[in-house]
């Protein structure tokens, strides 16, 4: 069990922040000695510890200090041990209490897998302020500050936070906020700093939105960041899929909408003297439809992949053009067979293949302007996750023979477009999965578009920063199983 990616970057002290269970956590002593952790009727195996580690294991439901995990003895390493485990797992919540009667003033909600917290040194002279990507709003009864950005959110108990947090819209030196009637503390201002909620500010930037991230970053507009990471999972905790949220509340929409008032014009006839000449393409769309199972024994080549590939999404022509905004470089243009925003072409397909003849089990990029796949060195636990993710949201029988994730280069895109950069990158996905459905039926194989997709997985998979490159769709291929009795 490898230990958490982020670890305190300094020695905390005992009383400033502590590690409990979430919620909806419990630890199981079993009778061999194991410890199991219970999560919503599931029962997760965190490994065999002593029975003075289970008894102190106990006070994980308040919360025990992180400093006390790094003891030497054999139950302080245990104890780490297990808690380790638990965050790997996301089973943590981490509180910041007050000193007085130890309520608590914050609470850090993981939003990513294996989050720890880390507290950067910060000193009287260092300027912070708030990142544009944080919020404040209401959750319930509770106030919560997040950020896309951030690996975790932060859940408000104490008033005077909040208004900390306000004053921080502005850029703040330490040295004066120590000066303020109740100014909160170092430890909460380096926790937020961790989260990516607050940032240090440089003297010599130049503009807040520069000094903040990447040059990548700096072409994310708030609305669009947010609206990716919280639609998409591996960097939120929100419950996510057909979970039917409002069954029970609300009846469901009808499947056609309610005909308007007025004379109606029949078209039926019309329609019936053009089927008698249906195209083709016609046809086509007429026997699209998602496959979910696949055929191992029979499964998809390298040779017919390389054909769907070549007929759907590989570069046609390339050319440049000088920019309509006056002086400036030149900008490279492609044509492919499907249209995209401002003629863009923003996406790239990645291949997670499981079973294809011809080409060994892996993960690819497809090269679209040479027509080639490049593999791409990853854990085989990671490729395994992709796919039984994949198999899981298609509720399949087996994994794709073949995973297409589709990934955006979003600077491609919103190097050129205000507000509605994002919403163009959807319609661009919608439009190339409609292409890689005809395609794949025309070619007598199966697919399956998948409604949802891991940034973070991706993001380990790839080595890509979320913001720079990411999954904004998936499809599955492969050649589907023979419906009983049909030739």
């Amino acid at each position: 069990m490898r230990a958490p990616r982020k670890k305190p970057r300094r020695k905390i002290a005992a009383s400033a922040i502590s590690a409990r269970l979430n919620p909806r956590v419990t630890l199981e002593a079993q009778a061999d000695g194991t410890i199991a952790a219970g999560v919503d009727g599931y029962s997760e195996p965190l490994g065999k510890f002593s029975a003075a580690v289970t008894e102190r294991a106990r006070s994980l439901t308040h919360g025990l200090p992180l400093a006390s995990f790094a003891g030497r003895n054999a139950v302080d390493r245990e104890i780490g041990l297990l808690v380790q485990r638990l965050a790997v797992r996301g089973l943590l919540e981490y509180r910041l209490a007050s000193a007085q009667d130890d309520a608590d003033r914050i609470v850090i909600e993981p939003q990513v897998s294996a989050y720890w917290p880390a507290m950067p040194k910060l000193d009287n002279s260092a300027t912070v302020a708030l990142s544009r990507f944080a919020y404040l709003r209401r959750r319930g009864n509770e106030m919560v500050l997040e950020s896309p950005r951030a690996g975790a959110l932060v859940r408000i108990c104490d008033p005077k936070i909040a208004a900390t947090i306000a004053a921080l819209s502005t850029p703040r030196k330490i040295s004066w906020l120590r000066r303020q009637e109740g100014f909160p503390g170092t430890e909460l201002l380096a926790l937020l700093l961790g989260c990516e909620l607050l940032f240090k500010v440089d003297a010599a930037s130049d503009g807040l939105r520069a000094a903040e991230g990447d040059s990548n970053l700096v072409m994310w507009d708030f609305h669009d960041l947010l609206f990716h990471a919280r639609s998409t999972e591996g960097r939120q905790s929100n419950p996510l899929g057909g979970l039917y949220p409002h069954a029970g509340v609300l009846t469901p929409l009808p499947a056609v909408r309610p005909p308007w008032r007025g004379e109606k014009i029949d078209l039926d006839a019309l329609s019936a003297a053009a089927a008698e000449t249906n195209s083709p393409f016609a046809k086509l769309l007429h026997e699209r439809h998602s496959t979910r199972d696949f055929d191992d024994a029979q499964p998809i080549t390298l040779a017919e992949l390389s054909r769907f590939l070549d007929r759907t999404a590989r570069v046609q022509t390339n050319w440049t053009s000088p920019p309509d905004f006056g002086d400036g470089p030149d900008i490279e243009y492609t044509t492919r067979l499907y249209p995209s925003g401002g003629s863009s072409y923003e996406l790239e397909l990645y291949l997670a293949v499981a079973n294809c003849e011809g080409l060994a089990r892996g993960f690819y990029h497809y090269d679209a302007g040479a027509h080639a796949l490049v593999p791409i060195d990853t854990g085989p636990h990671e490729l395994d996750a992709m796919l039984a993710a994949a198999e899981f949201a298609m509720g399949a029988s087996a994994e794709p023979q073949i995973l297409l994730t589709i990934a955006a280069r979003f600077g491609r895109i919103s190097w050129k477009y205000a507000s509605i950069a994002y919403s163009l990158i959807l319609k661009d996905v919608g439009v190339l999965i409609q292409t890689l459905y005809l395609m794949a039926t025309d070619m007598g194989l199966g697919g399956c578009a998948i409604g949802t997709c891991n940034i973070d997985l991706f993001a380990k998979m790839t080595g890509i920063e979320f913001h720079v490159e990411g999954p904004v769709g998936q499809f599955a291929l492969g050649r589907g199983k023979k419906l009983e009795g049909s030739d």
